[in-house]
């Protein structure tokens, strides 16, 4: 069994870049000053400057398990595994976070452990990808279900035509609301859902983990949207996270804010904290947009980072 400490240097130019992901990588791209890697970034950029949350004095306490011992905190979890082959997804954005295209084998070099290691096999194929939407549909999402399923929308049309999709929606209970099938199909199940009750959100989150995994498509990925803290999930919150950190698929989080209301209107400080924290554990990345166009930018932009990672 291989203990490997997931960790990211990706220096390009004098530009570092940090993240999850097993290995350091270092992208050979000193003809393109500033080009940062993200291997299953931990770094969450925000779509925009203006989405930025303002200064903090006292971080937001994530929950625990009772019986579980204390650890500080860490950018980089250690991860088992039991094979000498790992996937590892890798997106490289330039300073002005657009992603870059284009780039071969020769452009990047993978470390554990400060040991070079081969590159066994490399892809920059738009490929498809099987994908899970997890869609918050509690009382609290009232008056924010339809621009949630306009973004939707703006997400099937930017993703990979062969892409499929499964559809588990959540208040109290985690329902899974349609199996695998096309972007029309997901869309149709999206317009019979209503929101009522409480926020299971992480059993949810350990349903859609559990399901992805039996897509056709090699690639997995899971997409949460949702606007609020759980309250009534049966797992822990250290359940999850110890399965999110296990199971290989990347989950981007978008958290739903009141509009005109500040970047934190909707979900508290823990709540979006948990949402920042599992999108961060398994590579993916966190947004919590303020308007109806910056929620489709978000949906647009995770699509798009799908189709273009290496």
């Amino acid at each position: 069994m291989r203990h490997i400490k997931l960790s990211l240097l990706a220096t390009i130019s004098g530009v570092v870049g940090t993240g999850v992901a097993g290995f350091a990588i270092a992208a050979l791209l000193t003809a393109t000053p500033g080009v940062t890697a993200i291997a299953q970034s931990a770094q969450n950029p925000p779509l925009t400057p203006d989405t930025q949350q303002p200064g903090k004095t006292t971080a937001p306490k994530l929950p625990t398990d009772d019986n579980a011992p204390q650890q500080k905190p860490t950018n980089a979890p250690i991860f088992k595994e039991n094979t000498d082959l790992v996937s590892l997804p890798v997106t490289v954005v330039d300073p002005y976070n657009r992603l870059v295209t284009g780039l071969e084998r020769k452009h990047f070099e993978i470390f554990e452990d400060k040991v070079k290691q081969d590159i066994d096999g490399f892809r920059d194929a738009d490929m498809p990808v099987s994908i899970g939407i997890i869609f918050d549909v509690s009382g609290s999402m009232k008056g924010k279900l339809d621009r949630a399923r306009e973004a939707m929308k703006a997400f099937v049309e930017t993703s990979h035509a062969e892409d499929d999709y499964f559809l588990i929606g959540f208040n109290q209970r985690a329902n899974l609301i349609a199996e695998f099938s096309d972007g029309q199909t997901l869309l149709n199940k999206l317009t019979l859902v209503n929101p009522s009750g409480q926020t299971a959100l992480y059993d949810a989150s350990y349903l859609g983990i559990e399901k992805v995994k039996q897509g056709r498509h090699q690639k997995h990925a899971i997409l949460m949207i949702s606007d609020g803290q759980d309250n009534s999930s049966r797992y822990t919150y250290g359940e999850l996270r110890k399965l999110l950190k296990e199971s290989g698929v990347q989950v981007y989080c978008i958290g739903i804010v009141e509009l005109g209301g500040g970047a934190g209107a909707s979900l508290d400080l823990q709540g979006q904290a948990i949402l920042e924290e599992i999108a961060q554990t398994t590579g993916g990345k966190s947004f919590f947009p303020r308007s109806p166009a910056e929620l489709e930018d978000a949906t647009t932009r995770i699509a798009l980072e799908l189709r273009h990672q290496y």
